[in-house]
């Protein structure tokens, strides 16, 4: 059986909103002389921004940020990473350990506690972990549709209102997402989406498209068994039988 290497080194990154906070991680961290802070991120755009251009090894991750939440952090994230939650708040631990963190550590913690999310994450590393959709899935709760959809471009990420969505089409391995004139790629089946969308907004008019019905012009008439739905901005979509089934029951 072959034995999974432990790396000497472990390059972290600290991902707070608040100072104190980060102070008290960068104290305790000091007396572990196998760990490298590589950076520091007080929102979690930051922290997306760290681990796409970063070989970060663990992220010490708060739960509860301005702009972006821990978990979605996660979601952006395009490699595994490793991941230790620090909280004030004990409510998230299940979901955390559902996402597959390290740890969940609770504020306050002491300098012994953090040693031992340290000894796990290194045993963690070079393991296969979960798939990213997988983590996506498990980071929201249940039953509760998507309010904004988060796409990354390389260190930048869009922050896109469920509202503000014309249409989500399928591609290759990914969705195009059209919004505000602008078209945003990601990577993410258009199942996947549909099943976090409010279906009392969001109809998939076909196995390529989803229209948020309130970009809704009108239905024609294409060929004998064919319909096209035309957007307010003179957009047309193919619509399937099934497709037309679901829109006239929104319409």
């Amino acid at each position: 059986m072959t034995e999974t290497k432990t790396p000497d080194r472990l390059r972290v990154a600290i991902v707070d909103d608040e100072e104190p906070a980060r102070a008290l991680l960068r104290e305790y961290l000091a007396a572990h002389p196998e760990v490298e802070v590589v950076a520091e991120c007080a929102n979690g755009f930051e922290a997306v921004g760290v681990a796409a251009e970063h070989d970060v090894d663990l992220l010490l991750l708060d739960v509860q940020m301005p702009g972006l939440s821990g978990f979605e952090v996660l979601e952006l994230l395009d490699r595994d990473v490793a991941v230790v939650f620090v909280t004030a708040y004990d409510e998230h631990a299940l979901r955390a350990f559902e996402v597959h963190a390290v740890d969940y550590l609770l504020k306050p913690f002491s300098a012994e506690r953090l040693g031992q999310a340290l000894t796990r994450a290194r045993q963690r590393l070079g393991r296969p972990q979960p798939g990213l959709a997988g983590i996506a899935a498990a980071a929201r709760p249940p039953g509760v549709p998507l309010t904004r959809l988060l796409v990354r471009e390389g260190p930048q990420v869009h922050v896109i209102p469920v509202e503000e969505l014309d249409v989500a089409e399928a591609r290759d391995d990914y969705v195009c997402l059209r919004s505000r004139g602008r078209e945003y790629r990601k990577q993410q089946t258009l199942a996947e989406l549909e099943a976090r969308l409010d279906p009392g907004k969001f109809v998939r008019v076909h196995r390529s498209f989803i229209v948020n019905v309130e970009r809704l012009a009108r239905i024609e008439r294409y060929a004998k068994d064919s319909r096209l739905a035309v957007l307010k901005d003179g957009t047309k979509l193919p619509v399937s039988r099934a497709g037309y089934s679901r829109l006239r029951d929104k319409l």
